[in-house]
């Protein structure tokens, strides 16, 4: 036995007294409907006068539909609500949420059963009640759909304006306008930014970003999700836990290195930040054995070798000139260590100097750079840095 599930039930039908009755009382139908209302919703009462005759206007729009729908069982549930709603829905989605919208349509309904029936000819009463149920469950679904559309509108939106400060971002804009980007997506972080650059997968789309954007904000105050191309960025602001929130992260990310950059000041002044976050990720394929994530500031040698000005400067300011400014031979004792193949004696006998003098020396290099020159990696940094100090 098949059925057919596409055919709609019976229409109800009722009588032209029914109807009549309807249409006379509907003013009182109206008045009672606010006082239940107020009555049975908390929320209502808070409102503004203004909002509340918004409302009670929707509730009058819609015991006269009721009629209308009577007169014409088959009108679809779109042209209920723009009768219902008139010719601004979104007046509705401004004064409540969805659930408080609901809440409405279900008091009003709750007041209609109990006072609608009485007003009828006793003949008409089953038949009304039904019509009022069904009634209300169109008008239900279809207000639903209407907040669902403006979610998604709102969404793509909202998309559309994160896209725009990740761009600005990066493109290094005036820092009002960055700001005034932030601000338009919600922005509350006073300080302190991570930029993560990655791979982004196959589907990135519209529910994969939403769904990114969750595990963020566990981790972070601000999180703004964007593609551009191939590439999947992350602008995050006042994150509590990095380590943790990147391992959460990472497995949103396609395939290849992930390269990330922190700055402790505002957005507005970030760009530099995702610059060197970009330029890592770019950079990143020199280093096979680079750590996934990877911080851009691992990457300097990389990053340098592949022009990036900001890892040039990085370089030199940060470990040539300090060496020099130093004094005590350390420039000379890096310059002689690298290019004796890291060979504590060959450098002693390169400067003339006892081998634990060079130990010294190289302890004193860890100390004022950061880095290391006996860790291969950081003698990879220290040597590169020099070559582009004599530039």
């Amino acid at each position: 036995m098949s059925v057919d599930t596409g055919k709609l039930p019976p229409a109800v039908r009722v009588s032209q007294e029914a109807l009549q009755a309807l249409r006379s009382n509907s003013g009182l139908l109206t008045t009672e409907v606010g006082q239940h209302l107020e009555e049975k919703l908390p929320w209502y009462q808070q409102l503004t006068t203004e909002e509340r005759a918004s409302l009670r206007l929707i509730a009058q729009r819609g015991i006269a539909g009721l009629g209308n729908w009577l007169r014409d069982p088959g009108a679809r549930s779109l042209p209920l609500v723009n009768e219902l709603l008139g010719p601004a829905p979104t007046d509705l989605m401004r004064t409540i949420s969805l659930q408080r919208a609901l809440q409405l349509i279900r008091t009003i309904v709750e007041a209609v059963e109990a006072r609608l029936p009485g007003l009828m000819p006793a003949a008409d009463q089953p038949a009304i009640l039904e019509a009022v149920l069904r009634y209300s469950r169109e008008v239900a679904f279809a207000i639903a759909d209407v907040y669902a559309r403006a979610a998604e509108s709102r969404g793509a939106w909202d998309s559309r304006l994160e896209a725009l400060l990740v761009d600005a971002v990066l493109r290094a804009e005036p820092t009002e306008q960055i700001a005034s980007r932030a601000a338009a997506v919600g922005w509350q972080s006073g300080a302190g930014v991570v930029v993560v650059v990655g791979s982004a997968p196959d589907q990135a789309d519209a529910v994969f970003l939403s769904h990114l954007r969750r595990q963020c904000v566990r981790f972070a105050a601000d999180a703004v999700v964007g593609v551009q191309g191939d590439r999947l960025i992350l602008l995050l602001g006042g994150v509590s836990s990095l380590s943790e929130g990147l391992e959460r992260v990472l497995p949103h990310f396609g395939e290849g290195p992930v390269v990330y950059a922190q700055y402790e000041g505002t957005v507005a002044q970030a760009s530099r930040c995702a610059q060197s976050a970009f330029a890592g990720f770019t950079a990143a394929g020199a280093w096979p054995q680079a750590p996934r994530p990877a911080a851009a500031g691992d990457l300097l040698p990389e990053r340098a070798l592949s022009g990036d000005p900001l890892a040039k400067e990085a370089l030199v300011e940060g470990i040539h000139t300090v060496l020099k400014e130093a004094g005590h031979g350390l420039l000379e004792t890096v310059e002689a260590y690298v290019t004796t193949g890291h060979s504590l004696e060959a450098t002693a006998r390169e400067l003339y100097v006892h081998t634990n003098t060079v130990r010294y020396r190289l302890k004193r290099v860890t100390e004022v750079t950061g880095w290391d020159p006996m860790e291969p990696r950081d003698a990879y940094v220290l040597q590169t840095a020099l070559a582009l100090g004599r530039l």
